[in-house]
């Protein structure tokens, strides 16, 4: 017979399911965006780099916003953050459905559903970095396997009710639903396996789960005088700049070649289903052979993959840059949290975490948008991706500056 509440042995795989679903809700209801574009156009008659700069300026506020909710999630946990941003995406969404004007879109949707956007990596993946140590590497995969999830079917799920209700209530639909059902998870959230010995007062049996979060971590103040933080941070700056550039430019580049719209469209679902598998392989290697190696593999496919795409121009061309493109876009984003944790420890992984994706939110704001008018200007893609090179030789040189942080 189940029993409920889980007992402690069974709590870190209860986090893990919670953690992924927060991933497959959140990431995939802001990917659902692109959905409403045409909708928006037609009613409003904004422009598409209108409508964009919308969903550019929710990613930005997710990374400024996340290094609040990293350093109060060190503080006071994940449960109340994750409720208070769960209300707040909802919350966008339902006044999005409502809007009349341009700047409405920009501050319910941009501003509002942003903020609540912000605790969706830094409390996922930092409570599983603080449930985790030794299979740190391959919960993250799991639970980052829920982004690819989402990313596959809540933007489905908003081309079907658009049909039966409209964008307003389509949009207003997703954003309760995935408010109440992020609300009810957080409740059973705890921030490490310590919080929940001091809740449930286990019997001695049980002790062992606090080692899961056990390991050494350096004090706050001198990681911010290490220069492999700030490496680190740079790296995502350049690294996400250039993963941004590729998923929103990849489909207007492949249809310029001739591809037909809906089989240029399945290059993007390619990057998304196969970046599931890359997600979940990245996880298993990162506990063998650490988050650097898995990064710099990564890097390597990304850089032979960016070359391919400069001579490709025909369909299977495109598709085989997409799957290996997406094995290294999932092995990227899973790597990112566990790298942070092997350097600096877990004792303020969420601030810490909160500022390394702030960095990567605004390299992944500024690079579409240059892109694009980069594009205006030149009317071509060439020399943006040959920039993308560029930018990936930057932040794989980064990378291999890493040296361990010596003791004292």
């Amino acid at each position: 017979m189940p029993m409920w509440p889980p007992p402690p042995s069974a709590y870190p795989y209860l986090i893990t399911a919670i953690c992924f679903s927060i991933q497959a809700l959140g990431v995939g209801t802001y990917i659902a965006f692109g959905v409403f574009f045409n909708p928006l156009m037609e009613e409003f008659g904004w422009s598409r780099a209108a409508i964009a700069g919308a969903s550019s300026t929710a990613f930005f506020s997710m990374g400024i916003f996340g290094v609040a909710i990293g350093r109060l999630n060190d503080s006071f946990g994940p449960r109340r953050l994750m409720s208070a941003a769960a209300l707040l995406l909802g919350v966008g969404c339902i006044l999005t459905g409502r809007l009349t004007s341009l700047w409405e879109l920009y501050l319910y949707y941009g501003i509002i559903f942003g903020m609540g956007l912000s605790a969706i990596d830094v409390i996922a993946l930092t409570t599983i970095a603080r449930w985790f140590s030794h299979r740190r590497g391959f919960m993250t995969g799991i639970v980052k396997v829920g982004t690819g999830a989402g990313q596959f079917a809540i933007p489905l799920a908003a081309s079907a009710l658009i049909l039966l209700y409209g964008w307003r209530w389509t949009i207003a639909i997703i954003g309760a639903v995935v408010a109440l059902v992020l609300v009810l998870m957080a409740q059973l959230l705890r921030r490490d396996p310590d919080a929940l010995v001091l809740k449930n007062k286990p019997p001695a049996n049980t002790r062992g789960l606090a080692a899961l979060a056990a390991g050494s971590s350096l004090p706050l103040a001198r990681v911010f005088r290490t220069l492999q933080f700030w490496t680190i941070c740079l790296l995502n700056f350049f690294l996400v700049s250039c993963l941004m550039v590729v998923l929103l430019h990849i489909v207007p580049h492949v249809r310029d070649s001739g591809i037909p719209p809906v089989l240029a469209a399945g290059v993007l679902s390619t990057i998304g289903g196969v970046s599931m598998l890359g997600r979940f392989a990245s996880g298993l290697v990162i506990d063998r052979r650490g988050s650097k190696t898995v990064m710099g593999i990564c890097f390597l496919l990304l850089l032979g993959d960016l070359v391919w795409l400069q001579f490709a121009d025909r369909l299977w061309m495109f598709y085989l840059f997409g799957i290996i493109y997406g094995l290294a876009h999932g092995g990227f984003f899973t790597a990112i949290s566990p790298l942070v944790a092997e350097w600096f420890g877990i004792h303020s992984h969420g601030t810490l975490f909160g500022i390394v994706v702030c960095f990567g939110t605004l390299g992944g704001a500024l690079g579409p948008l240059l892109a694009g008018r980069l594009f205006d200007l030149s009317g071509s893609y060439q020399s943006t991706f040959w920039i993308l090179i560029g930018l990936a030789l930057v932040a794989g040189g980064l990378l291999l500056s890493l040296r361990p942080v010596k003791a004292r």
